[in-house]
């Protein structure tokens, strides 16, 4: 099959004559690469087979074609498929006709021509691929194009702000994504009365379970493109429960999650987590007397159990926000990533000039919820609180007491904030914790009781019996 993907266009009839096609090859510089043949054997299989519409519609959008006539001819085929109607040169002229397009593509005789360049539509799924293949490279050359453009135009920026604008870029062009762009309110109520209804039927997947049943009872799980804080006083188990949902997410229910720990190694995080999955207390890992052979046999089960577990765990020190930018979609593109845990927010630097601490802490916030959003995966930010549960003579912590910045508060779509009692006083509620639901900005606020069990790490279900504390 001839390819004419860098055809050149020597003689002025030849030119393409299209303004939107003339546009892009201004941006290319030249003919970008395309195969007219390879387009015109889709459409034609599509026209001679039901199956092969069904097959390619699978592979290949509208922007894959570049004559923008293919374009027309084949959202004229997609739509009369989708509308289980019969599909072939005859009718799809009469679909043209009707939306005024006919003449655009070249008539009656071009669609029968589109019919007989192909002897059979067994090839279309062949054919396609090549389409679509073109049109990757295509991608390439425009994001390339655009981020040579960042960089000429970037004069007073930050280099980072550019290369994570560029990261952005090659990421959204090596998932097929575009930006999504406006939408009449009409789908979009259509779609949400949909979900409710699967929601209804059992139908409607939840969110990424925390492991806590009441919790996911009110929050239906964590949500992808949610940013969720886990707060509290040093010392209360903030970190606890933020690792408590990694492995609710990673080893219960098979959901790839990756833990950026600026506080603690990863030794000292796999010591908890092992902590926590075989009941051994933490003390005992790290007393090599303590580890008898029945815990030998527990602790090589769980590393058996454990070996394919899609949890990863990163310590790197001085971790910048575009170094934790970029292994999110890294881990998106080749791991399904569906969790994200940082601990904490007040420890990530961004090695930039910054006038305050405050306005440093508010822009890892802004970004940290933009990631949620570009990657739709949850994202859970642990952060500090500031000394004013101290000051207060019940020491319950509040929404305004997040440390160093109030646009964590604005950021949040939820704010879970950590508090035990027995920290204060030994003898109120001795291991038990309140996981008071500040914000949540789907549902309503609420307050968990669970247990803490600090020697293994971990917090627990209350049991549906227990009494004690109000439960």
């Amino acid at each position: 099959m001839a390819s004419d993907d860098y055809t050149d266009y020597t003689h002025p009839e030849q030119r393409p004559t299209d303004r939107a096609q003339t546009g892009r090859d201004m941006l290319f510089d030249r003919v970008p690469p395309h195969d007219d043949d390879a387009e015109m054997a889709v459409l034609g299989g599509m026209l001679m087979s039901k199956d092969a519409i069904g097959e390619v519609s699978q592979m290949i959008e509208i922007s894959d074609f570049y004559q923008p006539k293919h374009q027309t001819i084949y959202e004229a085929i997609v739509t009369l498929f989708s509308a289980s109607q019969p599909v072939d040169a005859v009718l799809v002229a009469n679909e043209l006709l009707k939306s005024g397009d006919l003449e655009k593509v070249g008539g009656t005789d071009y669609l029968h021509s589109l019919v007989a360049s192909v002897p059979t539509a067994a090839n279309a799924t062949y054919y396609a691929e090549i389409v679509h293949q073109r049109a990757i490279l295509r991608n390439v050359i425009a994001a390339g194009t655009k981020i040579a453009q960042l960089g000429y135009s970037a004069e007073g920026s930050q280099a980072e702000d550019i290369v994570n604008l560029a990261q952005a870029e090659v990421y959204e062009m090596s998932v097929g994504r575009v930006r999504q762009d406006y939408e009449a309110i009409g789908p979009v109520v259509h779609d949400t009365l949909d979900q409710l209804d699967k929601l209804q039927n059992g139908d409607m997947e939840r969110g990424v379970p925390t492991g806590f049943k009441s919790i996911d009872d009110v929050t239906q799980g964590l949500q992808p493109g949610q940013m969720i804080v886990v707060a509290g006083r040093p010392a209360m188990g903030k970190s606890t429960l933020g690792i408590d949902f990694a492995r609710a997410a990673a080893l219960h229910n098979n959901m790839t999650t990756v833990v950026f720990s600026l506080e603690m190694s990863k030794t000292e995080l796999a010591q908890r987590i092992i902590s926590a999955e075989t009941d051994i207390p933490l003390v005992a890992l790290r007393r090599a007397d303590d580890i008898t052979p029945e815990r030998w046999n527990t602790l090589n089960t769980f590393w058996s159990r454990l070996q394919d577990a899609p949890l990863f765990l990163d310590d790197s020190p001085n971790m910048s926000l575009m170094e934790i930018r970029a292994k999110c979609r890294r881990l998106k593109q080749t791991n399904d990533l569906k969790l994200v845990v940082i601990d904490y927010l007040q420890l990530m630097t961004s090695g930039k000039r910054v006038e305050s601490r405050q306005q440093e802490v508010s822009d890892f916030s802004r970004a940290l919820k933009l990631l949620a959003k570009e990657l739709e995966v949850p994202v859970v930010a642990l952060s500090q609180l500031n000394r004013g549960p101290e000051m207060r003579n019940d020491k319950k912590p509040m929404l305004s007491d997040l440390r160093e910045s109030g646009s964590i508060e604005q950021d949040a779509d939820v704010v879970f904030l950590v508090h035990r009692p027995d920290f204060y006083d030994k003898e109120d509620r001795p291991g038990e914790a309140d996981i008071i639901l500040a914000k949540h900005r789907n549902g309503p606020t609420d307050t968990f009781k669970l247990a803490f069990l600090g020697e293994k790490s971990k917090f627990k279900d209350m049991p549906q019996d227990y009494q004690q504390g109000g439960v």
